[in-house]
């Protein structure tokens, strides 16, 4: 084995570090039948080169402190024990190359523990040992051992001690006394009997040493063909870790029986096919038992390692025998005395007369030798899956196959010229024509071996095909000439079969599949460097014929291993030379020049793009699919996925999607094609991506929506002139993958037959990485092939177009750095992964074991714990997971990303819509479409766009208005009115180039109004609205800024030379004026930002000054609306929106005279008395017709009606459900004028849900007046306001909101609140504070308006009055003695009634009434009286309620009140007549006070149970005591009182009666 181990040494350099160690271990010894003095025993152990004492190898490791080597160790002493136990350990560094001599040798010894004269320390009383070498293998294990009591005999090493030698004297007659275990740790030897056999057999083959002893068996030059089959056959019951540690020996020893078949006896032994078996069911063991020592793509890394840093073809050739030997064949001989023994190959069985005839035999029988391996097989031509094969059946056929036979001849034999000497010939193979060979025609175990791990095959053949390519200079070849023909057939038919396994397995083992797949995939990726291009691309056409065979019964998985595979394939280094962009494109040289060679022979994929009609360049038509294949493929799998009708899920869409988003990243990160010019060519790969995405578009998620609806529901109905409205359907697929249906045309993109129809949908991610794939192409394309094709477009198609480009403009708006800090991008990919995750596993696409598997490889920083939940110390990770706090850097970076797409898609979106407008100009349709580009431009202009774009943006926005002004002042008003307010949002920007640009479109916008008509009313009114807009609803308005940019404005106007004697500039003057007004208005709205009720009091007063401008009151009524919503206030919202439509109303019965619509603002008295304000009737109010008068979107009927129906909403809200009556019986006539069937059902649903919640429980608001004193005020100082506040809020918290407010606004020690109600003297306030007088108000109404106000609601609405009360005496205190106890009520009524469009109403009028202290006892008797029978009639009955209004009323602590009361003016008749009145009132009073105390006591003995009988008794005793003590008092009538009536007439009395 020297030879062997050597090139074992060799080997292992190239993987694993060398170690030879050897581990032994003394147990026990038994010498208790020894004769003699043995008791103090030791053993001494060694290891010998040979029998000589002095070839003792210094390998023995010394203990620590001592020599790093040494010649014996030493066991320790056991005294006075002739059966001793030892624990020691001696380790060995053993030489590589052991030889039969070797051997371990123990001696023991009986050591002296008194010395003695005469007497050594040390007796030997034993020998042993152990041969370390036996038949090629290194002895390991434990062994029993007999024991010499003689020194051993010369050449003993060779021999074991179980040997019984002649004149030899043993202990315990020769039995095993000494057990001792020896252990390896070794990379030399392999200590696995299957490996030793192996490779001891492969080294007899190489060194040609017969015959050779093998244990028992005589291994000749007869058996050795079967002893390596059968040992070849063993491997995989090798163990498993052996197999490991020496796999790259193993399969280089396999790799070379294949390369380099034997020859013996002249005979080419062909090992091939169970090398290969045996290389299958080894690297398939190995990745079963290894699972998770495996890459993302499922390839074990120790045989990738394998292939990657070790395999190499052999390039030395095999040692052939000695001229010497037995058999003495001459060298000149072995050629032609070589036959074939295999049974692969029993075509090749005669023995041939001569050399020459050998060859040519083998020559000549090619088609007959190969036709063997197509017996029995469905691959056999003929047979259900034959591939065309060329099979020489004519004379003319032989003859070709016979000039293409020396590329074939390497296949058996071939002359090493180059290597060996010309005399010797030696049998060669190569070792991708065998693999590929012996895959095809295996079968059963063997064939499922190797397709479980077909990525490690396939990777063998193509290095071994680049190797041979490299080694043989082949690489400047025509790639046809590259290979035999007979090696391209058994990949065309490997690759068909594993196509046909792959479509027909997908469903039993999803693993397999999806691994198969993926290694197919990579393979043909690897081929396209090394075949040619044709014939590659041949074998994708393959590959998709077997797998739609079956598509029709799982099609979304087959979709998913189909899109694997394109995505894969098409990862190709050369992908866009491979897809010939164009004829004169030459990207720089690469290492396979050949790719676009011209000796390629694939001219039916070479045509020129000039050649092409524009219309199919932007269709997945066949010209174009046979022009740019792979990018064909990938696209019409992309459409199919994303087709409306089909049933394209989630994960589906992400692999179609990601695919071509991957690849278009790399072709933009290339620098190989940084050119624009080769980028335009590139595009013109993807072209027909632009008509699919168009097509998508009521697929795509809505990025303009902030509503959770995702879907965008194209508008768009289909083109009736459009003969093509076919989509690219499955058949257009079958075509490209090479079937012979027929196909339909495709067109660009269908349009929905209904609009709005549902689809399947794409998520918010899909959708952006499609949106990114389509911008790009539109960036890269051609400008002049761009406005060809759509010059070809109809009107709906381009409006399409231009909502696409609205929501790529939506979807990549700059979101700012707070948008991405809150974005848990983690959390999202997450999601999205899960539920990816989750389609697949209810498709049935993915298995449990690969899901387990894909675990074990996701390995976590904590190891594969990553899922155990009882790990403590992992559990702070686990709850953080979900979520990666973004670095302060991190952030910054993102950010500057995100600005840069968003700029970027700006700019590609501005850039097509300056070659749409180009291209329709002298369109007849031209104004729709116009009006859809400044849709789109107006929309880029809202969003956060950076200053490089808007630059672009407002000169391409001046160009245009400049070109085709009747866009905006003779068509919609929306549009002019939306630019105004992006202009004027612009004019505010805080970066001066922006105001710079903003400013001049502005000012030329008005030029360009003016010089249309002389006047740019129009204009002139929408910015003035805009501004108004932008005032009342932007909380990042700049003034100051804004400020200068009308300055600029007035100076464009003063310096226009043209326009300077017209009225124009005054006109632009006055404007200004009117905007610095608003301004002012809006610094004070600013100042009082934090008051909200001064807030709406700024608004409220500048929608007064608008009275005679009803756009503008208009404009400022939805602000207060908006505002109102915001802080929750929905009754004032909706009483805004009141008064928005009744003013809309006013001025539509200017305008016409419809029945059904409301006459003005009369109409909606019956909603709020408040609504007459806005009754038009002045002598300044200006008329509707006049040109930008009633302009905006609202003064329609369509307007009014939202308007309406927008207050019902906020009625709603408010839970003013009767409101919402009023407001619907103004818009049911005009739905019903209209036959609007649908919106009168909804809106009869909505009236009948509000009915229904009439009875719930309500709560309206809760007043307060409030008084401000001080003049740090201002102009509100002295002024009294009702404030509004919400439901259930208490004086102590209006109090603190308002102390808080004005303290931060005054300083803390300037607020004083005033405790007390009582009318404040302002002289004797402090001039330096400010004072707040709060008071809860209660609304107050008179008798006969009680009549009307029933209801609950009545009660809260349309208020106008209130009043508080303030208790007081004569002499200053505000409490004293019943007779002494006086109340003020003051009634304040305010400007208008509540609820109004504000919550704070001033009050106009105040009214003070004064009770005198029998009115204050009357007023307390009704008010208990009232809370007696309200607690006694109530339904349904409140038992603890009515005991604790009785218990108040009669119960012995507070009887007292009402008994006091009585006794204080009922005991004596009052002096002066004024009171009589009063004191009989009272009576009255105490009266029918007794009378519902008796009704509540009748009430409570019907509802208690027993237990409280005795309470009611207390009850009524209590009573009883208070009835008696009033009896005296309520019973005295005042005699002045009760005077007969004889004097008065019967007419008179009939008079009052009346």
């Amino acid at each position: 084995l020297h030879h062997l181990q050597g090139s074992f040494i060799l080997s292992i350099s190239f993987s694993v570090p060398l170690r030879n160690l050897l581990y032994v271990y003394p147990q026990s010894v038994n010498f208790s039948s020894r004769q003699g003095s043995v008791r103090n025993i030791a053993v001494k152990v060694q290891f010998m080169a040979g029998e000589d004492p002095s070839q003792a190898m210094p390998v023995i490791f010394g203990k620590s402190s001592c020599a790093e080597f040494y010649k014996e160790a030493y066991t320790q002493v056991i005294y006075h024990n002739k059966s001793p136990e030892f624990y020691e350990e001696v380790k060995m560094k053993i030489p590589a190359n052991l030889t039969d001599n070797h051997h371990l040798l123990f001696t023991f010894y009986h050591i002296s523990c008194q010395t003695k004269q005469n007497t050594p320390l040390e007796t030997p009383v034993g020998y042993t040992w152990i041969p370390l070498m036996q038949h090629g293998r290194l002895r390991t294990g434990s062994f029993s051992l007999p024991v010499s009591v003689d020194k051993p005999p010369p050449s003993y090493s060779v021999l074991t001690p179980d040997v019984q030698l002649p004149g030899m004297k043993w202990v315990d007659n020769h039995k095993g006394v000494f057990n001792v275990e020896v252990k390896a740790a070794s990379s030399v030897h392999t200590q696995d009997p299957h490996l030793d056999k192996f490779f001891t057999l492969v080294y007899v083959l190489e060194e040609y040493s017969f015959p050779y002893r093998l244990k028992d068996v005589i291994i000749t030059e007869a058996n050795v063909e079967a002893e390596l089959k059968a040992s070849m056959a063993a491997l995989k019951g090798a163990l498993l870790d052996t197999c490991v540690r020496f796999l790259h020996q193993l399969m280089s020893k396999l790799i070379l029986l294949i390369v380099h078949p034997p020859v013996i006896a002249g005979q080419i032994v062909n090992l091939g096919r169970a090398a290969f078996e045996a290389m299958a069911l080894l690297v398939n063991q190995i990745h079963k038992n290894l699972e998770g020592n495996q890459d993302h793509h499922g390839r074990n890394n120790l045989l990738s390692s394998y292939i990657h840093y070790c395999f190499h073809l052999p390039t030395t050739e095999p040692i052939s025998p000695p001229a010497g030997e037995a058999t003495a064949r001459p060298t000149s001989l072995l050629l032609s005395r070589s036959k074939s023994i295999s049974n692969s190959n029993p075509d090749l069985a005669s023995t041939p007369a001569t050399p020459d005839e050998e060859v040519q035999r083998i020559i000549g029988s090619k088609g007959i030798d190969r036709s063997h391996s197509w017996v029995n097989s469905a691959y056999a031509p003929g047979g259900s899956r034959a591939v065309l094969r060329r099979n020489p059946n004519s004379s003319c056929e032989l003859k070709q196959a016979s000039e293409r036979a020396c590329n074939r001849m390497s296949a058996f034999i071939e002359t090493a010229s180059i290597l060996c000497p010309p005399s010797r010939q030696i049998a060669k193979k190569l070792l991708h024509e065998e693999l590929a060979l012996q895959w095809v025609v295996s079968s059963s175990t063997v064939r499922e071996a190797s397709l479980q791990q077909a990525w490690f095959f396939f990777q063998l053949m193509v290095k071994s095909m680049s190797h041979h390519l490299f080694l043989s200079s082949r690489l400047d070849m025509p790639r046809r000439q590259r290979f035999p023909d007979r090696f391209v057939d058994d990949i065309a038919a490997l690759v068909c079969a594993i196509s046909a396994d792959i479509a027909s397995r997908y469903h039993k083992d999803v693993e397999l599949v999806e691994r198969l797949n993926s290694s197919l995939a990579f393979f043909l990726n690897d081929l396209l460097s090394l075949l040619d291009r044709g014939f590659v691309f041949n074998l994708v056409r393959s590959y998709y014929k077997q797998v739609h065979l079956h598509t029709a019964q799982n099609p979304n998985s087959l979709t998913a291993l189909r899109m694997d595979f394109i995505r894969i394939v098409c990862s190709h280094e050369h992908y866009v030379t491979l897809n010939l962009p164009c004829a004169t494109l030459s990207p720089p040289a690469s290492p396979s020049p050949s790719t676009s060679s011209t000796t390629s022979q694939s001219s039916a994929f070479s045509c020129h793009v000039q050649d092409q009609g524009v219309v199919s360049m932007f269709e997945l038509s066949v010209p174009f699919r046979q022009q740019h294949f792979l990018s064909g493929l990938l696209l019409a799998e992309l459409s199919l996925i994303l087709e409306p009708d089909g049933e394209g899920v989630f994960f589906l869409h992400k692999k179609a999607i990601s695919a071509l988003h991957s690849l278009l990243c790399s072709h933009d990160a290339d620098p190989r094609y940084t050119d624009p010019q080769v980028r335009s060519h590139i595009a013109q790969l993807y072209l027909p991506l632009i008509p699919i995405v168009m097509e998508t578009l009521g697929q795509l998620y809505d990025f303009t929506d902030p509503s959770p609806q995702r879907v965008r529901h194209a508008s768009v109905l289909v083109d009736d002139n459009d003969p093509d409205n076919g989509t690219i359907s499955q058949s257009v697929a079958m075509a490209i993958a090479g079937s012979p249906l027929p196909h339909s045309k495709a067109n660009h993109f269908t349009l929905p037959s209904v609009a709005g129809r549902q689809c399947s949908t794409l998520s918010a991610e899909c959708s952006r990485t499609l949106l990114v794939c389509f911008l790009w192409v539109l960036k890269n394309a051609d400008a002049g092939l761009l406005e060809r094709w759509i010059s070809d477009l109809s009107v709906p198609q381009i409006n399409r177009l231009l909502d696409l480009l609205h929501l790529c403009l939506s979807c990549f708006e700059y979101k700012g750095k707070k948008a991405l800090q809150r974005i848990n991008s983690l959390t999202f990919k997450k999601s999205q992964d899960m539920k990816a995750r989750l389609e697949e596993a209810i498709l049935g696409t993915i298995g449990a074991r690969q899901e387990m598997v894909r675990r074990c490889r996701e390995r976590s920083p904590y190891g594969g714990q990553e899922n155990v939940r009882w790990r403590k110390n992992v559990t702070h990770w686990r709850q953080n997971a979900d979520r990666v706090d973004k670095t302060k850097a991190e952030v910054e970076q993102e950010s500057v990303v995100d600005g840069n797409l968003a700029t970027e898609a700006a700019l590609i979106a501005l850039d097509t819509l300056e070659v749409i407008v180009k291209t329709v100009v002298m369109s007849e349709l031209k104004e729709s479409v116009l009006v859809g580009v400044l849709r789109v431009l107006l929309h880029s202009m809202a969003g956060n766009q950076s200053a490089l774009f808007l630059q672009h943006c407002f000169s391409t926005q001046r160009a245009l208005v400049y070109k085709f002004p009747e866009m905006l002042f003779e068509e919609d008003t929306e549009l002019c009115a939306d630019l105004c307010l992006r202009l004027l949002r612009h004019c505010s920007s805080s970066v001066s180039s922006i105001r710079s640009h903003a400013s001049s479109s502005l000012y030329l916008l008005m030029r360009q109004n003016f010089e249309i008509g002389n006047n740019f009313a129009r204009v002139k009114m929408q910015v003035t609205m805009s501004l108004s807009s932008l005032v009342g609803t932007s909380m990042k308005f700049n003034e100051e800024h804004l400020r200068r940019s009308l300055k600029t404005i007035l100076t464009y106007a003063e310096d226009d030379l043209e326009l300077r004697d017209s009225p124009f500039p005054e006109q632009v003057q006055d404007l200004v004026f009117n905007l610095h007004m608003i301004l002012t208005d809006t610094v004070k709205m600013k100042e009082h930002q934090q008051d909200p009720e001064m807030l709406i009091d700024l608004m409220y007063r500048i929608a007064k000054g608008y009275q005679n401008s009803p756009d503008l009151r208009l404009t400022w009524l939805q602000n207060m609306a908006g505002k109102h919503s915001e802080r929750g206030n929905h009754a004032e919202a909706a009483h805004c929106l009141v008064h928005s439509a009744a003013l809309v109303a006013e001025y539509l019965s200017m305008l016409e005279d419809c029945r059904y619509l409301p006459i003005g603002c009369v109409s909606f008295q019956s909603i709020s008395s408040n609504v007459l304000e806005e009754s038009a009737v002045s002598d300044d109010i200006l008329s509707p017709e006049e040109e930008g008068i009633c302009s905006g979107k609202y003064f329609s009927e369509s307007g009014l009606v939202g308007l309406l129906e927008q207050a019902a909403a906020s009625f709603n809200m408010a839970a003013m459900y009767e409101a919402i009556n009023e407001v619907y019986k103004i818009l049911c006539p005009i739905h019903e004028a209209n036959r609007d069937f649908k919106k009168l059902a909804s809106v009869h649903g909505k009236l009948q849900d509000a009915f229904n919640k009439v009875y719930n429980q309500r709560m309206f608001g809760t007043y307060f007046r409030v008084g401000l004193y001080g003049c740090r005020f201002g102009d509100l100082d002295e002024q009294e306001f009702v404030y509004k506040e919400p439901s259930i809020t208490k004086l102590a918290e209006i109090s603190h909101r308002l102390e808080e407010f004005y303290s931060e606004r005054f300083g803390d020690d300037v607020v004083v609140i005033i405790k007390d109600s009582n009318p404040v003297d302002k002289n004797k306030l402090d001039p330096n504070k400010a004072y707040l007088q709060i008071t809860y108000v209660e609304p107050f109404f008179d008798t006969y308006e009680l009549k009307e106000r029933i209801t609950y609601f009545d009660k809260n609405y349309n208020l106008r009055t209130f009043m508080y009360c303030t208790p007081f005496t004569l002499d200053g205190r505000a409490h004293g003695d019943l007779h002494e106890q006086y109340k003020r009520k003051t009634i304040l009524t305010t400007s208008h009634a509540f609820p109004y469009i504000k919550t704070r109403i001033n009050v106009i009028h105040k009214e003070e009434i004064v009770l005198m202290p029998m009115e204050v006892a009357i007023e307390d008797m009704q008010k208990k009286t009232q809370e007696l029978a309200f607690a006694t009639h109530q339904d349904p009955a409140d038992p603890k309620m009515l005991q604790m209004v009785l218990q108040g009323c009669v119960g012995t602590t507070v009887n007292q009140g009402p008994l006091e009361v009585a006794q204080v003016f009922l005991s004596e008749i009052p002096e002066d007549p004024k009171l009589f009145r009063h004191h009989n009132k009272l009576r009255l009073c105490f009266k029918d006070f007794s009378k519902r105390c008796e009704d509540a006591l009748r009430k409570n003995k019907s509802l208690i149970g027993p237990d409280q009988k005795e309470y009611h008794r207390e009850l009524e005793r209590n009573y009883t005591k208070l009835r008696e003590a009033l009896f005296p008092l309520i019973n005295r009538k005042i005699p002045q009182l009760y005077r007969p009536l004889n004097s008065l007439s019967r007419s008179s009395f009939r008079r009052v009666e009346c």
